[in-house]
């Protein structure tokens, strides 16, 4: 019987073949690997090394593009992020305020909210006439038509505006921004700040919010609403020129607000507020030559109006403690030249009768 070796074992027994580098060196030889099969094994190790580099490199660029495009602040941390102005929220319905920063393009939340709540006022006196006197009172004729605006305090129908368009009227009528028209009765005045209270019965009163002034910056833009020249529900628009404006020889007790919004004859009484449409206080008084508006205009500050009109309304009237003096700041000069402690007062009148005069305080 012949016997044939099997192939593995022929290939076992055959003489191996040394595997020369190209320097004609032998390479060690390891069994059942063939030249071959070694280069291909280099070459994919190779292969995967260049994909994982090429791979991470492209990453690395990538991530770099997103930093530098996107993220500029955080390659540099000192640069100065600029914000487009179309990036600032517009004022809604609930934040109407912008004292600072961005520009304000419309101040239409703050009217919407204040407007509705603004009256024109009307009053006179009836003719004097014998053959007038039965004559409707339609405050028609040239000269006892005197027209104001006023400010809706409550639902309940009470309405702040200046004594000296009311003071010694027959009659006082008051126009809505709704078209309503209503009498008025006066609750109560005070000559003394220029302040009176009325009121009106209408159903669903519209009514104002109230801020406070002490938080008012020079600077702070305001808006003037009321009635100027007859032209009901004008709306001027200017900043706080300076607070606690006084001596200015108006009303006895003086603490104004001054502004550059325009106020015209019929604007008195009406309400100046502020970007969130809340009353910071009562236009008064102009400041003119002409008689007309020349930038200088004051208003009563909430502040002020706060404890008067809760006076005007339980009591009618407003009673308050009366020293009797008139007095000013003492100037730093005048301070040093008689060693007047800082902040002290100096007496420039004392009214005869009154407390000051009888405790014996003098010029």
């Amino acid at each position: 019987m012949r016997l044939h070796r099997s192939r593995d074992a022929a290939a076992e027994s055959s003489p191996t073949r040394p595997i020369f580098d190209p320097r004609g060196l032998p390479l060690p030889f390891h069994d059942g690997i063939c030249l071959e099969e070694l280069t291909a094994g280099v070459t994919m190790r190779f292969g995967k090394l260049m994909r994982f580099v090429l791979q991470a490199t492209t990453a690395g660029l990538a991530a770099a593009f997103v930093l530098l495009v996107f993220f500029p602040e955080l390659l540099n941390p000192d640069a100065v992020v600029e914000i487009k102005q179309d990036a600032i929220r517009p004022h809604g319905a609930d934040d109407l305020s912008s004292q600072a920063g961005g520009t304000v393009s419309s101040y239409a939340n703050a009217v919407a909210k204040a407007a509705p709540a603004v009256v024109s006022i009307y009053s006179g006196r009836r003719p004097s006439s014998p053959a007038l006197a039965n004559a409707p009172s339609t405050f028609a004729t040239p000269g006892v038509r005197v027209g104001g605006s006023g400010v809706l305090l409550s639902e309940r129908g009470y309405i702040l505006t200046n004594n000296h368009l009311v003071s010694g009227a027959d009659e006082i009528s008051v126009r809505l921004q709704d078209s309503r028209g209503a009498l008025a009765s006066v609750v109560g005045t005070d000559s003394e700040t220029d302040l009176a209270v009325l009121k009106i019965d209408l159903p669903d009163l519209p009514s104002v919010s109230i801020s406070r002034s002490s938080a008012l910056r020079v600077g702070d833009v305001v808006l003037a609403i009321g009635n100027p020249f007859g032209f009901s529900q004008t709306v001027t628009m200017g900043i706080v020129s300076a607070t606690g404006r006084h001596q200015l020889g108006l009303s006895v007790f003086e603490d104004f607000i001054q502004t550059d919004a325009a106020i015209n004859p019929g604007n008195s009484g009406g309400p100046l507020v502020n970007l969130r449409g809340e009353l910071i206080g009562i236009n008064t008084v102009i400041y003119s030559r002409s008689g007309g508006y020349q930038g200088i205009g004051f208003a009563i500050p909430v502040d002020v109006i706060a404890s008067v009109v809760d006076q005007l309304i339980n009591n009618g009237s407003v009673s308050r403690g009366f020293l009797g003096v008139a007095y000013d700041r003492v100037s730093p000069a005048l301070a040093r030249a008689y060693d007047i402690p800082r902040g002290a007062a100096q007496v420039t009148e004392v009214r005869p009768g009154s407390a000051a005069a009888e405790a014996g305080i003098e010029i």
